[in-house]
């Protein structure tokens, strides 16, 4: 397969289509995974607010669950908590 020259690519670098995060399963590269405390939890959510990846799930203005398919362990949503309601637990330790 010849590789294109410069003459055969868009002006601008375009790209045709783009992906979203959503297409992509990038829970997988986690070590860690947030656990929450449903009663220390006052659903201040403020880890919604702070999480990258959208990961965390409400409704009626309370905390719910935590997206698997996304949440990459960063531990935002730990480091935020004003009340320490979630800890970052080793993915390999958590039982389903």
């Amino acid at each position: 397969m010849a590789l294109k020259g410069w003459r055969d690519i868009p002006i601008g670098s375009v790209i045709p289509g783009g992906g979203t995060s959503v297409e992509y399963n990038t829970g997988g590269w986690r070590s860690h995974r947030p656990k929450l405390d449903r009663e220390k939890c006052n659903d201040c959510l403020l880890c919604w607010m702070m999480c990258p990846d959208s990961s965390i799930h409400t409704e009626n203005a309370k905390l719910t669950s935590f997206d698997w398919d996304h949440c990459k362990g960063c531990g935002i949503c730990a480091e935020v908590c004003p009340i320490t309601a979630i800890d970052m637990v080793e993915e390999a330790l958590v039982e389903e």
